[in-house]
């Protein structure tokens, strides 16, 4: 069976979404969500100052939208590390908060799909043939804590 989550509203799973408000410590610095921490990490070496912004974001989709504004230069090797620092993000979350981490050991051995229409890397994309690395990264995820 594959389960799909995407909202953070869908229950039980909308906690394997990055915008479901579990907050983590990480780097130094409180986060709000994992996405505050994955659009961030972005500038953090070029535009310290907007990442810190990214950090303080009242919401995750401002966190998000923040990170793909392109006035600000992307770390030089961002393609090379986001998966890195999205499994960070993602595994802090899920070793912080007990409660969501029995939500993701309850899925036991199945395949796990970010069911995300407009994005074909970290989702499954609107057909159904993206790459599905999120689901991918909570799969791994769980696999640390079965």
């Amino acid at each position: 069976m594959t389960i799909y989550f995407y909202s953070t509203r869908e229950v039980p799973y909308g906690c394997f979404s990055n915008f479901s408000a579990h907050g983590f410590e990480l780097d130094e610095y409180w986060w709000p969500t994992s996405e505050h921490y994955f659009q961030a990490q972005k500038f953090i070496e070029t535009a310290p100052e907007w990442a810190s912004k990214i950090r303080h974001a009242k919401a995750p989709k401002i966190a998000a939208t923040m990170g793909r504004d392109r006035r600000y230069p992307l770390r030089s090797d961002w393609e090379a590390v986001k998966d890195e620092i999205m499994y960070r993000a993602v595994l802090q979350k899920f070793t912080i908060h007990a409660d969501i981490r029995a939500i993701l050991l309850s899925t036991g051995d199945e395949y796990l799909v970010e069911n995300a229409p407009g994005d074909y890397y970290w989702g499954c994309g609107k057909d159904g043939s993206g790459q599905n690395k999120l689901g991918q990264i909570l799969v791994t995820v769980r696999t640390v804590f079965q």
